[in-house]
């Protein structure tokens, strides 16, 4: 028997005001003045001063504004690594990516390309990656999409949705500051905690599980009940807990795998370009037969917390349409296995993938 030797990530800074570290952080980092840091920031922030002023820009360092409005895509990656390659000689000191998933996510899989020939696709899959990135810092600005610690970057590529898996892809530094997570939208709020909590339950109720997973998955479940169920916490306490809940469910998943909600998010993700947590919200309003207890809570966390979910988003869908969904899903093996088992094709079939589908 082998097991997984997992790669975590090796330097984390937790706490308010922690963001004020990071030019301490970086300059030990910093190669030579041509080698720049290329700060890949959501576009949330342009303008944002009490953010982008505090970002420590030196020598030929370069700050790039980017949308998270859309999925990150592989044609995105390359054309990053591609514009970066043209605009400087040498290769960058780091990549430092500042926002929620999407940016955590580019981040990463352009310090892996910057470092692996070819294109991002080439790379969609399980331990494709030869060589390691180069050096790569993730501070996370919404919490609970777990991307700040997962060793994968999830991409929609030309063909499929699927993330570059390897043990090159975690950050070599974190930098935890709930402070950065003030003006995270209500409903994106929700959205991105019930990924944290979806992890969780796909990772507890699934057959990977063991006691690893299972430390960190109690443990994050338990800050998602207290954060979304309950009126103990105050506003701070609260965006602190969830920032640590992500960092668990991220962990959770990290020595399990997750579930059916992800299976087929991915497949509402790449057709229709449905943002990852808004697609879980949408999936694991139908999947009571998988997980009828973790359905329940979160049915209730929804309500609590008065948030609509997109409703009909399938109901014009064409066969053809519908097929290139469940191509996708079905695509993602080691999910169907841990959420059903070694023989989940016996009971995870098209026609019932197309019935739940047409539900949402």
């Amino acid at each position: 028997m082998s097991y997984k030797n997992y790669p975590m990530v090796s330097r984390v800074v937790y706490g308010r005001g922690s963001f004020n570290q990071l030019n301490d952080i970086l300059s030990p980092k910093r190669k030579n003045v041509k080698a720049p840091f290329i700060f890949l920031v959501d576009d949330v922030f342009k303008g944002k001063s009490w953010l982008t002023s505090r970002i420590p820009l030196s020598y030929d360092d370069k700050l790039l504004y980017i949308s998270a409005e859309e999925e990150p895509k592989t044609s995105q990656v390359d054309a990053l690594v591609e514009q970066i390659i043209l605009d400087y000689k040498e290769t960058p000191s780091g990549i430092i990516g500042i926002g929620g998933g999407t940016l955590l996510d580019l981040a990463k899989a352009v310090a892996l390309m910057l470092t692996n020939k070819g294109e991002a696709k080439d790379y969609q899959g399980w331990d494709l990656i030869k060589n390691p990135a180069i050096y790569h810092v993730g501070i996370p600005t919404i919490s609970g999409t777990g991307a700040e610690v997962s060793r994968t970057t999830i991409l929609t590529g030309p063909v499929r949705k699927l993330g570059i898996n390897s043990d090159y892809t975690p950050f070599d530094q974190v930098i935890l500051d709930p402070e950065l997570t003030k003006d995270v939208p209500k409903d994106q709020w929700f959205y991105t905690g019930m990924d944290c909590f979806v992890h969780c339950i796909e990772s507890l109720n699934g057959t990977y599980l063991n006691a690893f997973s299972q430390s960190y998955g109690e443990k994050a479940l338990e800050l998602c009940k207290e954060i979304f169920l309950e009126d103990t916490l105050t506003e701070k306490e609260a965006a602190d807990k969830l920032m640590m809940a992500s960092w668990h469910g991220g962990m959770s998943i990290a020595y399990s795998q997750v579930g059916v909600a992800h299976a087929m998010s991915y497949g509402l993700g790449y057709l229709l370009g449905v943002k990852h947590g808004v697609g879980n919200c949408i999936v694991f309003e139908h999947l009571e037969e998988y997980y009828p207890e973790g359905v329940a809570m979160y049915k209730a966390m929804r309500k609590k917390h008065d948030i609509k979910i997109p409703q009909g988003i399938c109901a014009d869908l064409s066969d053809k349409e519908f097929d290139i969904m469940i191509d996708v899903a079905l695509s993602l093996e080691p999910l169907w296995e841990n959420a059903i088992g070694k023989n989940w094709k016996k009971t995870i079939t098209r026609d019932k993938l197309k019935a739940l589908y047409l539900k949402m």
